[in-house]
């Protein structure tokens, strides 16, 4: 399939097994690199929920099935992500773990760039610590 034949990002990432392999890729980075300590904290032990709840999420925000919507209703990210404290540093924390993920997929550049503007939009509104009410 090339681009110009693309419709959603789901299809150009490559459905439910390239969005999969992103989703575990971003966990398991979470897991392995120090840098990502805070956001990794934030998660508590067990990622098995996490891993699952994203892949869901995703694909139906990149334009794939609504396994999420489906399951749990709207998604409401900014209450359902109230009771844990998102700054700055989680924000960016999280932003750069899932660059790292696109990259070491090999998520298509000129979609990688899409990714990270709408990516850094949605977290960025995620903040609830250190932002002006």
């Amino acid at each position: 399939m090339t681009v110009n034949e693309v419709t959603t990002p789901f299809e150009w990432l490559g459905g439910e097994d390239a969005v999969r392999t992103l989703t575990e890729r971003f966990y398991d980075l979470m897991d392995l690199e120090p840098a990502y300590a805070a956001l990794r904290a934030a998660h508590g032990s067990d990622l098995t929920n996490a891993r699952q709840r994203l892949f869901w999420f995703l694909c139906g925000w990149l334009g794939g099935p609504n396994h999420y919507t489906e399951r749990f209703g709207h998604p409401m990210l900014r209450a359902r992500h109230l009771p844990f404290s998102i700054g700055i540093r989680e924000r960016d924390q999280w932003l750069a773990c899932m660059a790292q993920a696109m990259r070491e997929t090999q998520v298509p550049a000129a979609l990688r760039e899409r990714l990270e503007q709408s990516f850094f939009q949605t977290a960025d509104w995620m903040r609830n610590q250190g932002v002006s009410v």
